[in-house]
């Protein structure tokens, strides 16, 4: 039940952060943000119809869809509150929010307004939400039809840009696109936090030196695997282990002063959990 207040506790903030950012930098702007909320601006800009009530509408066949495609009571009642809540305050606000924004420069409103959604959009995913409305449709479609989730964005997004193309104007929607990275990037970051970390396999032929020294050297766990070279047919251990990138450099280090013709290979991770980095979350 903790777990619980706490995840509604993020979608209703992230959902809050999401609607300000449309209101005080997209909207007077005219920058699409894309999915259902783009179309809400799309029709409030052309009938003058409240964005909030069109969000809220629009969603409605796609939540219908979810249920039947995705079920799930967690992803439902998440869902259903990330969006009503984006969508009332999505309203409210326009009643305390300057309806030409805080500044006129459109590239100045494409990146706050990336970086302020953004934030709103990760916080949702880190309550373990979706904002709806296109995130239903990508799910739908990766388990239905295997259309990537990424591709599935892709199309959604590049049909609503190319409508407001049309009907705010066609340097609105390249800075509208602009937005759109941007606020996928943040949204990333905010949802998974900035803690890069590093991976590294070692072919060596020293592995207890080499796995002792980082033991005692950097405190870091080191995984033993069998390997065997496909051209020399020889057996190899292989060591698998996990770093900071402050640390990248010290591990760097101890292989070649434990085995100078070692061979390694390091890689990026965006996370990692469990003992000496992140708790792993039971959930």
């Amino acid at each position: 039940m903790k777990n619980n207040l706490r995840d509604y506790l993020f979608i209703i903030i992230g959902a809050f952060i999401q609607a300000v950012g449309l209101r005080l930098f997209f909207i007077p702007a005219n920058l699409a943000s894309g999915g259902v909320s783009g179309v809400a601006q799309l029709i409030n800009y052309v009938i003058g119809w409240q964005i909030g009530l069109m969000v809220l509408v629009g969603n409605i066949p796609l939540f219908l869809l979810g249920w039947r495609y995705l079920g799930g009571t967690k992803f439902i009642v998440r869902t259903a509150l990330a969006v009503v809540t984006f969508s009332f305050f999505t309203d409210l606000l326009v009643h305390f929010l300057p309806a030409e924004g805080i500044t006129d420069d459109i590239l100045l409103n494409s990146l706050y307004g990336a970086l302020v959604s953004g934030i709103g959009f990760g916080i949702v995913y880190r309550g373990q939400g979706t904002s709806g409305g296109s995130d239903i449709l990508a799910r739908i479609l990766n388990r239905s039809r295997g259309v990537p989730i990424s591709q599935s964005y892709m199309i959604v997004d590049t049909a609503v840009i190319l409508a407001a193309g049309f009907i705010f104007g066609w340097k609105e929607a390249l800075y509208a696109l602009i937005a759109l990275y941007v606020s996928g990037i943040v949204t990333e970051t905010a949802a998974q936090g900035m803690s890069v970390v590093r991976t590294a396999l070692i072919i060596t032929s020293q592995p207890e030196a080499v796995s002792q020294e980082i033991f005692n050297i950097l405190d870091r766990g080191v995984t033993l695997l069998h390997g065997k070279g496909a051209y020399t047919g020889a057996e190899r251990t292989v060591l698998y282990c996990v770093v900071t990138r402050t640390e990248t450099m010290r591990l760097k280090h101890i292989v070649h002063e434990a085995d100078e013709d070692a061979f390694m290979v390091i890689g990026q991770a965006h996370e990692a959990l469990g003992e000496g980095f992140t708790p792993l979350d039971k959930e």
